[in-house]
Formats: structure tokens, sequence, C-alpha cells
């Protein structure tokens, strides 16, 4: 009788520890639901059997606040312009969720997360904020433990099963939300991307290195068929003047492009301009222009008189490389610039713009006809990035589309001289002989900064544009 007491005793401890380890389990932090706890124990104190089954439930949703990511260039805020996604749209990675204006270009924000958004924090034309929430997204799992799973645990005395779990892990890539961005443009699996970063972060030289492209063409879309690269007609609708009459004061914020000339324009009155104005005789360049127009054509080029002139400025900046430079912030060191880099003033739907030819030095006419057409058909779709944009050393406007012969331009710092073409005028003008002949003049007006560049200096390179404008084969002679 004493033995079979003692017997019961050692089996009711057992039991107590199984129960504690059981309630032990149901109690993790990954929240392991026991369930169906079957106990299997016969009176002489052996385990037949002891079977646990586990099952994992999927964390909840959490909710996101997207924030508005550091878009470079030290731009601090943006205008909403357009949504995307609506309150409870699912968004994927690399989904748009909308495009913003800054002072400088468009940009399309892409989301980071898969989900469902919850909140739009800005209505259109509202500023955002660099480093605030842009809208919340309810986040789904992140493939850690997005599928239920069942953990089987079979114990038996003599040799205990090892339980065996299958679990769907995602590949999480790390990189910055621009190196998405140019991998959805260019459909490329990021983690197929050879990394080089720290901790395995795909840098923007990874990416480029894999897409075995150079990163001036980062910003760029690929097209099917690059071998031949075709004009697009932009259709110009005149515009009709309307007439607002306005009952009471109305109040604008300042925004977008227009605050970013605001901004450049107050820094541009620090700067002691001087002008100089001069007039070419351009007849020869017509012709020429003529000829070469049906060249460029039949290479799907829209040839026009900006490309020769953007050329002949950049052989004059190569005999006066001052025109080419900028002062640091202390003006205490000129920097000469080693590429010509062109910015080329125009009128867009979203107001004045000035995209740049990057490298002028190095290209041919019919290359930089080429980007030009392309930059003019970004502006004209307001799809200007900000390599476009950015990076100008010289600048050149043309009035002349508009109608003007003369004008006094705006240095755009840290340049240090800017070029406005006006309109090409057929004008009476004397021959070397003293009789009155037809001809086609260009006025041209130039602004300098005064303190690195004197009255002598802007007259010289003047002349060396106006020789190459007036006689085109002299140009060809120093290509």
């Amino acid at each position: 009788m004493s033995f079979f007491t003692r017997k019961c005793i050692v089996t009711f401890k057992n039991v107590h520890r199984i129960q504690k380890l059981c309630a032990l389990i149901c109690n993790n932090k990954n929240s392991l639901l026991c369930s169906n706890t079957i106990l299997r124990y016969n009176v002489t104190g052996r385990y037949l059997q002891c079977r646990h089954q586990f099952h994992t439930t999927s964390l909840l949703n959490k909710t996101i606040a997207f924030k508005l990511s550091d878009i470079g260039e030290g731009i601090r805020e943006v205008v909403i312009k357009e949504w995307f996604v609506k309150v409870g749209d699912k968004v994927q990675q690399f989904d748009n969720i909308c495009e913003v204006q800054s002072d400088k270009a468009a940009v399309t924000i892409t989301s980071r997360y898969d989900g469902v958004v919850k909140r739009l924090y800005h209505e259109v034309d509202q500023t955002a904020l660099v480093g605030q929430p842009l809208v919340d997204i309810d986040v789904e799992d992140d493939g850690e433990s997005s599928n239920d799973t069942s953990l089987e645990l079979d114990t038996e005395t003599s040799s205990p099963n090892i339980p065996k779990t299958d679990v769907n892990q995602r590949v999480k890539v790390l990189t910055t939300p621009a190196v998405r961005r140019i991998a959805a443009q260019f459909k490329v699996d990021l983690s197929t991307v050879k990394s080089t970063g720290r901790n395995g972060r795909i840098l923007k030289e990874d990416l480029l290195a894999h897409l075995n492209i150079s990163s001036d063409k980062s910003n760029e879309v690929p097209v099917p068929d690059s071998t031949q690269v075709t004009a697009v007609p932009i259709s110009v609708t005149q515009a009709q003047a309307r007439t607002e009459v306005l009952i009471e004061d109305r109040t604008v914020p300042v925004t977008g492009f227009t605050k970013a000339m605001v901004k450049s324009m107050t820094e541009a009155m620090k700067i002691p301009h001087f002008g100089y104005c001069d007039e070419y005789e351009v007849s020869k360049l017509v012709q020429s222009r003529d000829s070469l127009k049906t060249i460029a054509q039949e290479h799907g080029i829209k040839l026009t008189y900006m490309p020769i002139i953007i050329k002949a400025v950049s052989l004059g900046l190569t005999s006066f490389p001052i025109l080419n430079s900028s002062l640091d912030n202390s003006c205490d060191n000129i920097i000469y610039k080693a590429s010509h880099n062109i910015g080329v003033a125009m009128d867009t739907p979203n107001g004045l713009v000035v995209p740049v030819i990057k490298n002028v030095q190095n290209k041919n006419i019919l290359e930089i006809a080429r980007e030009l057409n392309v930059l003019q058909d970004k502006g004209s779709q307001g799809q200007l990035g900000l390599n476009d944009l950015s990076g100008g050393t010289f600048t050149i406007s043309n009035i002349g589309i508009v109608g003007g012969t003369y004008t006094k331009p705006v240095i755009f710092p840290p340049q240090v001289a800017i070029g406005a073409l006006g309109k090409i005028q057929v004008l009476p003008r004397f021959d070397s002989e003293g009789n009155v002949v037809k001809a086609h003049i260009l006025t041209v007006s130039w602004s300098a900064d005064h303190r690195v560049i004197d009255g002598v200096t802007m007259a010289r390179f003047s002349n060396i544009l106006k020789r190459y404008l007036e006689n085109p084969y002299t140009l060809i002679l120093d290509l």
C-alpha cells in the first residue's frame, strides 16, 4: 500500500511539471497558442506519448507614417501636385504615391511598404516638409510571420522527434528610395544586384554598374529602340488673353518654380551686374542652318539655331575660361569649371526653367540638338528631373521666341555670366561697297559679374562668338 501511494505522488508531480511546461509555452513572446494538449500516462509511471500541437498566428498589421525623405539639392519643402492613391487603396513597394513639385523639379514619390493607405496628410497644392509624414500605411506582415504555421512536437521516451518548420521569408534589400526608383524605371530585381555598401547596402553606383550605364543617364527612362531617336512634334497652342475681374483681394502662397525664382533672384541681386550688347549679321548662318536642317531630319533630329549657338559659346568659353567659373562662398577663390554645362532657359507650363546640357565641349552639334529636343519634350510634359536642372556653369536665354531684341539678363548664382538672344530680324544694312542689302540681324545681350569679369573680357568673348556665327565655316575649323 505504501509503495502504491509513493507511485501516485511521483505521478502527480510529473503531471504538474508538464502542465507548467505547457503554460510556459502558451505565454511565450511569440504568442504561440497551445491547443489540444494530449497527455497519456500509464499507471507504471512511463510516458507512452506526449503530443503538443502548436500554431502561430499572424501579427496584427501596424500603421506606419510614410515620411517625405530627402530628395537632394538642399530641398526642404515641396508642394503636392497630384495624389495617385486615396484612403483605402492597397499599395505595394515602388507604387506611385504622389507627385510633388519642388522649387527645382517635379518628383514622383513611390511607396516603400506593402499595405493599405489609411490617411493622406495633405491636400493638392499644400506644402509638405521633408521629414514629415505624407501618408499613413497599414503595413502588412513582413514575411517572417505572414503565414500561419503549425508546429507539432512528438516526444517519446525512446527518441523525441525534432520539429520541422517551413517558414516563407521575403528577402529584404537594403538601399535608398532613389536607387529603388531607378530600379523600377529599368525593371531591375534588386536582389540580383551585387552590393558594395556597408551591411550589404546597394549603392547607386552598384545599380548603375549592373545596368552598365553612366550616372548622367540615371534619370532617363529606357526606350525600346535606342538606336533611333525620333523627334516628337509638340503642339503649341497660342495663349489667349483672358480678363479676370477680382471682387476682392486674394492672397496666394509662393510655391514651386515661383519660389525658386524668388530665391535665386534675391541672391542674384547681390551680384554687381554690368551689361554689354551687340548685333551679329547672321545671313550665312541662316543659309547654313537651312542646309543642315535636312541632314538632321534624316537622323530624326530637329535642328534649330540654338545648338549651333551653344557649340559656338562652348568654343568661346575655351578661350575665356573665366566666364565658365564661379566664386566660392567667402569670395576668396575663383573656381574654374572643367565642364561646359550650358543651361538653356525655357518657358514651360510650370514656369521658367533652365535645363542643362552637360559637357558641351565633348559633343558635336547633332548630339547637342538631340539632347535639346529631349529636354524640350520633358519640359513641355513637366518631367524634368533634378539631374536635368542642376550643375549649370553658363546660361543662355532666348527671348527671340517671344519677339524681343535687347534685354538685361540676370545672372543665375553661382554663375558669373549669362547671355540673351534676341529675334533674328531682316533689316537693311550697307555692304562693303556701300549698297543697301537685306541682312539677317541677331541682337545679343550679355550680363557679367563685375567682381571677376571686366568689360574688355566680355567684349572679346562676344567678338569670338560673332566671328563664329557670322561665318559658320570658321566654327567647323575649330571643332
